[in-house]
C-alpha cells in the first residue's frame, strides 16, 4: 500500500519502510500513556551479574544493591556507571530543586570545561599536592591536563581574565552541575564513592571577609532548606579544609551506618564536628563540656571559606567605590548530586524496596490494572480511564503517572516490583473496582498507609498531595 503525506502544499509518497508510522495529531489527542512494558529498566538481576565491583561481598551497601537490582544503574567500569532512564529522571528533578535554591540566593549557572590545563593547577601548587587523585593525561602536543575534580583554579582565572569587576556587581555567585572525576583507589558503595560523579560546585566572590562570611551563611542556609525539602535529616558539622584549603569548612552529613565519616555530636548544645577536627581522645564538648556521642555519616555537601587563597594567585580583583583594585574574597560550596540520590535511598529504603524522597521519585504514581484473564479483568478499562483523568485533571501529574501494563503478571507480582522501584503512590484496580461505585486501592509507599477511594476520591487525594 502506498502512503501519501502533505508537506508545504506538496503531495509526497512516504517510503514503504515508514508506512507503519502513525500520523501525529497535534490537537484534541490524549497524552501518550507511559507504560511499564516500554521502560528500559532491566530488573531482577542476579547478584552474581551485578557488575564489576568484585565479589558478592562487595555489595554490602543497601543503595548500591537496590539500585542495581531495580535496574536504575548498571556498572561500566570500576567506579563508573550507566545512569538508566528512571535514575536520570530523579537526577533531573534533584537538579531542578538545587537550581531553585541557588537562584533564590542570586546564584548564576554556568558550565566550565572538565578538561583543565595543568598550568592552572601548578600555579595553585595543587598539581602535586592533589597527588594520585587527579586523572592526568597528555594531549598530542605533549601538554599536561587533568579531568577536574573541582574548579577553583578555572573559575578564578575566568574572573581574573575579565578585568576588575565593580563592587556594584558583588557578591557574585557562580555555580555549575557537572560530571567530576576523582581517581579513587578503591571505588565502592555504588554511587556513594565513584570515580565519575555529578557535583554542584558554587564559587562566590565578595568585597571583604565580612561580606564573604555573610554569603557563606546564606549558602549554608540554602543547603539546609534543600535537605529539609527532601526530608533528609542532614547535620552540619565542622570539617577539615583538606586539599581545597581556606580557613573555615563545614560538611553536611547524612547519618548512616554505611557512612565513611565519623561524627561527634553534643545533644546539650548542638555542637557537631567531623572527628578529624577534634583532638584525639576528646570525650567532652569544648563549648559546654557535655558528652560527645559518635555516629557515622555520608558527606553530601561541603562548604569552604577560601579568603584570598586563589584570588591572590590569579590576581582576581574588583574596583572599589574609590576605583581602587582590591583582591576578591572567595567561598566554595559543593553538593554531591549523585551521592545525594544514593544516600537518600540508603537511609529511606527498606531492605527489599526503594523509598525515594517524594520530590525526586522518577514517577509519582503507578497504576496496576488486573491480570489478563482474571475475574477482575473487566476493571482494566477503569484503570486506563483513571490514568487519563489523573493526567488531564491534575497538572502536576502530567508525565508522572506510569501504567503497569504487564497484565500477563499477577497484581501481586507487579505490586512487589512497584515496592522495589519505590513509586510513592500505587493505585490498584482489583475486585473493589468492580463494585458500585468503583473503588481503587491506594498504597502510599512512603507512609505505609492503604486507602480505598473512588475515582474522584483518588483525584482529590493526589491533588492534595501535590499541593503540599
Amino acid at each position: 500500500m502506498e502512503v501519501w503525506w502533505c508537506s508545504r502544499g506538496l503531495l509526497c509518497r512516504l517510503p514503504r519502510a515508514f508506512s507503519h508510522v502513525p500520523r501525529v495529531h497535534h490537537h484534541h489527542e490524549p497524552s501518550r500513556r507511559i507504560l511499564a512494558s516500554r521502560l528500559f529498566q532491566p530488573v531482577n538481576l542476579e547478584e552474581r551479574e551485578l557488575g564489576k565491583e568484585g565479589q558478592q561481598s562487595d555489595l554490602s551497601c543497601r543503595s548500591q544493591r537496590l539500585m542495581l537490582q531495580a535496574g536504575l544503574i548498571f556498572p561500566s567500569s570500576p567506579g563508573c556507571y550507566h545512569y538508566l532512564p528512571s535514575t536520570v529522571r530523579a537526577m533531573e528533578k534533584l537538579v531542578r530543586l538545587i537550581d531553585e535554591e541557588m537562584h533564590l540566593i542570586g546564584g548564576q549557572k554556568l558550565n566550565m570545561p572538565s578538561l583543565s590545563a595543568a598550568d592552572l593547577w601548578k600555579r595553585s601548587e595543587r598539581w602535586m599536592s592533589m597527588g594520585r587523585e587527579l586523572f592526568r593525561l597528555k594531549d598530542r602536543h605533549d601538554a599536561d591536563y587533568c579531568l577536574g575534580p573541582t574548579h577553583e583554579e578555572m573559575v578564578t582565572e575566568l574572573i581574573a581574565s575579565q578585568g576588575s569587576l565593580s563592587y556594584k556587581q558583588l557578591p557574585l555567585l557562580l555555580y555549575q552541575i557537572t560530571r567530576k572525576f576523582r581517581d579513587e583507589p578503591k571505588p565502592r558503595f555504588g554511587l556513594l564513592r565513584g570515580r565519575e560523579f555529578y557535583m554542584k560546585d558554587m564559587y562566590t566572590f565578595d568585597v571583604s571577609e565580612e561580606a564573604a562570611q555573610q554569603t557563606y551563611q546564606t549558602v549554608c542556609q540554602a543547603y539546609s532548606r534543600l535537605f529539609s525539602r527532601l526530608g533528609l535529616g542532614v547535620v552540619k558539622v565542622q570539617a577539615d579544609t583538606g586539599s581545597i584549603g581556606g580557613t573555615q569548612s563545614h560538611e553536611f552529613q547524612l547519618p548512616a551506618d554505611v557512612g565513611e565519616d565519623t561524627l561527634l555530636t553534643c545533644l546539650d548544645c548542638g555542637f557537631a564536628a567531623n572527628v578529624e577536627t577534634v583532638p584525639p581522645g576528646q570525650k567532652s564538648c569544648p563549648s559546654c563540656h557535655g558528652t560527645l556521642s559518635q555516629t557515622k555519616g555520608i558527606e553530601v555537601g561541603h562548604t569552604f571559606y577560601l579568603g584570598t587563597k586563589y584570588s591572590y594567585i590569579f590576581s582576581a580583583s574588583f574596583r572599589s567605590a574609590h576605583n581602587k583594585p582590591i583582591i576578591l574574597d572567595m567561598g566554595c560550596f559543593g553538593l554531591g548530586v549523585s551521592r545525594i540520590l544514593a544516600a537518600s535511598i540508603e537511609v529511606l529504603s527498606t531492605e527489599d524496596g526503594i523509598r525515594w524522597p517524594s520530590l525526586i521519585a522518577p514517577y509519582q504514581v503507578c497504576i496496576v490494572p488486573p491480570k489478563r484473564g482474571s475475574k477482575e479483568e473487566a476493571a482494566t478499562g477503569l484503570a486506563e480511564a483513571l490514568y487519563d483523568k489523573l493526567t488531564s485533571s491534575v497538572p502536576g501529574l502530567r508525565g508522572e503517572v506510569l501504567l503497569d501494563d504487564r497484565t500477563q503478571l499477577t497484581i501481586g507480582k507487579r505490586l512487589k516490583d512497584a515496592s522495589k522501584l519505590g513509586y510513592p503512590f500505587v493505585l490498584v484496580a482489583g475486585q473493589r473496582a468492580l463494585e458500585e461505585p468503583a473503588h481503587f486501592e491506594v498504597c502510599c509507599q512512603n507512609s505505609g498507609q492503604t486507602l480505598f477511594l473512588s475515582e474522584d476520591g483518588v483525584i482529590d487525594f493526589l491533588r492534595g498531595q501535590q499541593a503540599r
